[in-house]
Order: structure tokens, then sequence, then C-alpha cells
């Protein structure tokens, strides 16, 4: 399906799961709405943490349209499932934004590393969490962002189990796609980035690791969600992970060669 179509079931609420494998071919993105406020802060502290959070677009304050991303979608409606934070908590997980929306809000996509996974099974590299039909796992690390303004706090990372034989094929492939978190930002040995449990993810679902497979880790877009956690902001509102917002934007305009 083409991105308007999915969109349309999303709004409909006919497609409520994760986005992983949807509308191969084109970008997805993460989102994070923020009161003007804070926004310009948020908007910094995305620019000094390009690998986590590489901004893709942001609204107009007040407009749900996202305008360089997907002119006439709304992104108070076009996700599959959002979560709404005040204050750092986790205060409910909704199908749409409607009754939170207000004039004063900003949002922010990002890119997603949804968007490299076409590429990947491409070229022969497996992944995993469509192979199981399942979400992604994602852990929050003992890395720190680069702080900015209001904002600061842990980088997430996504894992994907890669062959060992193809953990190099698997670098090359997703370097090409910077605007969508790019090459691996860790490889192997998960406690060396404050990852206890693999088999215990902080966002997702935990995937199978095969004999002779390595734990890949790529910087994670929901790098906000656990920001907010720390710094407490009164309101902030996401995707929920794994259920992306999907662009207009072709996988391959994003590409570098």
């Amino acid at each position: 399906m083409n991105p308007k179509d999915v969109r349309s079931l999303i709004r409909k609420k006919q497609l409520v799961r994760p986005t992983a494998g949807i509308a191969q071919g084109y970008t997805q993105a993460n989102l994070a709405i923020l009161p003007k406020e804070v926004a310009y802060d948020f908007l910094l502290f995305a620019q000094r943490n390009p690998k986590p959070c590489p901004i893709l677009d942001v609204t107009e304050i007040g407009s749900p349209e996202p305008k360089l991303a997907a002119p006439g979608a709304d992104l108070r409606y076009d996700i599959p499932k959002y979560r709404v934070y005040k204050k750092g908590q986790l205060y409910k997980e909704v199908l749409d934004i409607e009754e939170y929306w207000n004039n004063d809000l900003v949002a922010f996509l990002l890119g997603c590393s949804f968007t490299f996974e076409t590429p990947m099974i491409k070229n022969g590299i497996p992944v995993r969490h469509i192979e199981e039909n399942c979400n992604v796992p994602m852990y929050i690390t003992s890395i720190e962002c680069k702080p900015a303004g209001i904002f600061s706090g842990p980088v997430v990372v996504s894992m994907r189990p890669i062959p060992q034989e193809l953990v190099i094929r698997a670098v090359q492939v997703t370097s090409r796609f910077p605007a969508v978190h790019g090459a691996p930002i860790h490889i192997g040995a998960p406690e060396a980035i404050g990852i206890r449990d693999i088999n215990k993810p902080d966002f997702g679902d935990a995937v199978t690791i095969n004999e002779g497979e390595v734990p890949v880790f790529w910087a994670c877009g929901v790098t906000p969600q656990a920001v907010a956690m720390k710094v407490k902001p009164d309101l902030m509102i996401t995707h929920a992970p794994g259920y992306m917002f999907i662009c207009d934007t072709r996988d391959e305009d994003l590409s570098v060669f």
C-alpha cells in the first residue's frame, strides 16, 4: 500500500499494530510534540544529537500538518498509537490525540530505522522482528545525549540480531541513511552500553538471537521518551514505540551514495 492508503486505514482505526514492514520503500518517522515554550530547546537538542534525533520535519505552531514529509496528513490521527506524557509520567496510550491538541503545540518528526529495513532485506540481511511479526526491541542505554536547554538524558537504541558474516554489510547498508539514524552506534557486548538483560527490552518485544548472530544496536527515535521521563516537561506527546508515522518520502530519497 502507498502511504496515503496506510494513513487512511490508521485514521479509521483499522490498522493498529507496529508499522515495521508496512508500506515498504517509504520513510517512517518518530513523533515528539511539545508546547512552543520548550520547542526551541528541543530543536537545539535534536540538532546536537542527530544520531538518535534526526529531524525530518517540524510543523508550524498549532498546525498538525507535516507539510514537508506528508502534505495533507494530520498528526492528530495518522499514527496507529500515541503516548501522552505529563510531567515525565506516562499518562495514557491513545489511538488519536484530538482531545490533547491545542494551538500552542509544535510537532517534530524524527527519522526512524524502520526506513532502512527494506534495503537491509534487499541485501539479504534478516530483520528478526519482521520475521517474528513483533515489535523491534529497544533499550535505554548508559550513553548520554548532549544536553540543550531543559533537555538531557540517555540514548535509546534499537537492536537487530545479525549473522556474524553480515555485520559489515549491515553497517554498509545502513550508513547510507544518516537521516534515519545511519550506521549502528554499537556492535555486540550489550553490557558495555548499560544493557543488563538483552532479553528484557525497555520498549518493544524481545526477539530470538540465534547462534552465530551478533546483537547490533542503532540509535533510536524513542530517545525523546526517555528524555521526557528524566526532565519531566509539563506535556510531551509521542508515538507509541514501534507505531510510526508513514511519510510520503521514499527511503531512497534519504540515501547517500
